[in-house]
């Protein structure tokens, strides 16, 4: 897999790594300008992270059948340049002097919207562009991209912002996605785009009928696949469970620990150079252990260690506490990701990929706004350290949802069914068909992954 920068799959990772790169420096910024320039109430601030993050995944729901009938290049381009239209508003509407909380939480949401048919639109792109044998390797890229990312950017906007303001991190984040467009436009490879209508039963009912099957379509193909079904619901109960400790651990360090900021930082910047070296180990360990035993050992293990949070107390050995703890926990993470994406991109249906992607997104943003809520209140009826002690013993039941040996037979592409791909222009009809009679560019994926 060549990922030089006149590779197809390097303008993509370009792509990607600008953007992501661009997201972490802001960081945070949403918050500090509701505080900070328009001196809101914390109310105003939870409603604008919690709410905007439910409302976009709502909004993105019926975008997945659209993606999924839709050349994907023209796509990504398209969000990248709502993103950039969106977040630009910002600085500009805060230097006229008409910034608002109202536009503020508008951008989020059309931020947020854009970022789901994004996601979705990359992911069946990816499956087009990388032959299955690499897709392990391919998304280990793309996960040691998004923890340098981390890593980085949060500590580089801190900077930014105590120099500047926060508006400054948002202005940055907004040329992200303009280059991100630019370097997506590059790619002059065969693009991809399902035809309407292959489902008989949806093309038959009343309009009505037919926008609710295809909204529907995602959750089933999650669902009908033990392995994705057990795949998506311990995503689902998992990243819940590690996302409500985040602002737990917030409250719990800075508050009544009272740690500095800059150690609060080395508490989460440290740690993430471990989903560094756990991207690169990922396709290494497949390589030599199986994908199911690297995948359950890893994904048992990201499900154990956040309980050592409860052991954290206030001082250097609590700083040290949290930094190996996440350290170890992202780790996993790091192995465990890449080999879930794989697994996501090649069990769905081609002309489903980017319904399927959709679906997992929104559900995870809505499972993680009501489990980061109900965290809030357990966490207020108790102590912060409490909710988290809490969220790592619920933690250690989630491994008993991963995949069984048995559910692990090779998926269906690698045994040879055909990847639709219209020509690159879309225009000229292509006359070759797969097995089930899809227009295709005729060529079947030749790898089938390695079960131990």
């Amino acid at each position: 897999m060549q990922v030089g920068p006149g590779s197809d799959f390097g303008r993509l990772w370009s792509a990607y790594a600008v953007s992501t790169y661009g997201t972490w420096i802001a960081f945070g910024a949403f918050p500090l300008i509701a505080v900070q320039a328009l001196d809101v109430p914390t109310v105003a601030v939870a409603i604008l992270e919690s709410a905007a993050l439910a409302v976009a995944a709502v909004t993105a729901t019926p975008l997945g059948p659209w993606v999924d009938r839709r050349a994907k290049r023209p796509v990504m381009v398209a969000t990248d340049i709502v993103r950039f239209l969106a977040m630009a508003s910002i600085p500009i509407a805060y230097l006229l002097g008409v910034l608002s909380y109202a536009q503020v939480l508008i951008v989020a949401v059309i931020s947020g919207t854009a970022a789901i048919a994004f996601t979705a639109a990359s992911g069946a792109y990816v499956r087009h562009l990388v032959p299955g044998d690499r897709l392990v390797a391919a998304n280990g890229r793309f996960e040691a991209t998004n923890w340098v990312a981390t890593a980085a950017g949060p500590p580089l906007g801190g900077v930014l912002v105590s120099m500047c303001g926060p508006v400054v991190t948002v202005a940055i984040d907004a040329v992200s996605f303009l280059l991100s467009a630019v370097a997506v436009r590059r790619i002059r490879g065969s693009d991809i785009a399902a035809r309407r209508g292959n489902d008989i039963a949806a093309r038959r009912a009343p309009a009505t009928r037919r926008r609710t099957l295809e909204l529907r379509e995602g959750w089933r193909v999650l669902l009908a696949d033990p392995v994705l079904r057990r795949l998506f619901l311990n995503s689902m109960a998992v990243n819940g469970l590690i996302m409500a400790t985040s602002p737990l651990l917030a409250v719990l360090l800075l508050g009544q620990f009272g740690m500095p900021a800059w150690q609060y930082g080395l508490a989460f910047g440290i740690p993430a150079l471990g989903g560094l070296a756990g991207a690169r180990l990922s396709a290494l360990l497949v390589a030599r252990y199986g994908r199911h035993r690297v995948m359950l050992a890893s994904g048992w293990l990201r499900s154990i260690f956040p309980l050592g949070l409860a052991f954290a107390g206030p001082g250097t050995g609590g700083l040290v506490t949290v930094i190996v703890v996440e350290a170890l926990l992202i780790t996993s993470m790091g192995i465990f990701n890449p080999i879930a994406a794989t697994e996501k991109l090649q069990r769905t249906p081609a002309d489903h990929t980017a319904r399927a992607l959709t679906a997992w997104s929104v559900s995870s943003k809505l499972s993680q706004a009501g489990v980061i809520a109900l965290g809030g209140v357990v966490a207020t009826a108790t102590t912060p350290l409490t909710a988290i002690t809490i969220c790592g013993v619920l933690l250690l039941a989630t491994p008993l949802l991963l995949p069984k040996r048995r559910h692990l037979t090779p998926p269906m592409e690698d045994s040879g069914r055909w990847t639709c791909s219209p020509p690159s222009n879309l225009t000229t009809p292509d006359t070759s068909t797969s097995p089930t009679g899809t227009p295709c560019t005729g060529r079947p994926s030749a790898a089938r992954p390695e079960y131990r």
